[in-house]
């Protein structure tokens, strides 16, 4: 049975569908058991953060719904509708983005072309369809849209090579691919790892964004604060299962960190709850 959940608006009950989940995902690689049954649930609209300490298998868990890696066994689910992912395009097509640590990008090309990589706009007519020419204004004309849709006035021109871009302006050249063809799910793995104090606000503001535009999120990070500033949800990973599900308003930093540890144990039946927007 899929994962639901019920909430109360204007005195009324409404049931709650996830727009991605795992029930009982299980990889392992040889002897070593990266995923142990592990569950997993992300509702519309929400920044639902995943966190776990090193080998609690967030990353494999991550890989499986964003089609990197096959589980061994398991259901996943997108829209109520269960999938199956061989390869990463599988995943694309069907609207999961995902946004690596190492940023994809290339360096030598300027944002547009680095947005549009792939899956580039044609000139229309002959031009694009016999001469297979590239639509660079158009690609230009588009980039620059989806830029200050996501509130993102530090790059102006479109024609600029990301090689000369600052670290935090590159990730939101990422960022704002995967949301340009991103229709579903949008996951962001350590995206600001690398970053000063300054791009990384930055990259937060643009979670919040998307967060606004209704896009669900699903935000990897070991930084804790970060965390409680722009999430809705916290997923604890722990030995390749979901140890709890918690709102950053019912604990503490401590309480969440004794829960990736193990030091506190969260019963069955509270470990998780319901979307909180």
């Amino acid at each position: 049975m899929t994962e639901t959940t019920t909430t109360t608006t204007g005195g009324g009950t409404s049931t709650v569908q996830p727009v991605l989940e795992g029930r009982g995902l299980v990889k392992t690689y040889g002897r070593v058991v990266a995923l142990d049954g592990a569950d997993f649930a992300l509702y519309p609209g929400e920044v639902l953060a995943v966190i776990g300490d090193n080998g609690a298998g967030k990353s494999t868990l991550i890989k499986a719904l964003s089609g990197a890696e096959i589980p061994d066994t398991g259901e996943m689910f997108l829209d109520g509708q269960q999938v199956s992912f061989k390869r990463p395009n599988e995943a694309r097509a069907m609207g999961i983005e995902t946004v690596y640590q190492t940023l994809a990008v290339a360096p030598a090309l300027d944002i547009a072309t680095n947005m549009y990589l792939g899956r580039e706009i044609r000139k229309t007519g002959p031009l694009g369809s016999v001469l297979r020419m590239l639509d660079g204004a158009g690609m230009r004309k588009a980039a620059k849209a989806q830029m200050t849709e996501l509130g993102i006035g530090t790059l102006q021109n479109m024609a600029q090579a990301v090689e000369t871009l600052s670290g935090g302006q590159r990730q939101a050249v990422s960022v704002a691919r995967a949301a340009a063809f991103g229709s579903r799910v949008i996951i962001l793995d350590e995206p600001t790892a690398a970053l000063g104090v300054r791009e990384s606000a930055q990259v937060l503001r643009l979670i919040q964004n998307l967060r606004e535009r209704g896009m669900p999120v699903i935000l990897i990070s070991h930084n804790m604060p970060q965390v409680f500033e722009v999430a809705d949800r916290i997923h604890v990973q722990r030995l390749g299962k979901r140890a709890a599900v918690i709102t950053p308003k019912s604990v503490s930093i401590t309480d969440v960190v004794a829960i990736m540890t193990g030091a506190l144990q969260v019963p069955a039946e509270d470990q998780t709850l319901g979307p909180v927007r």
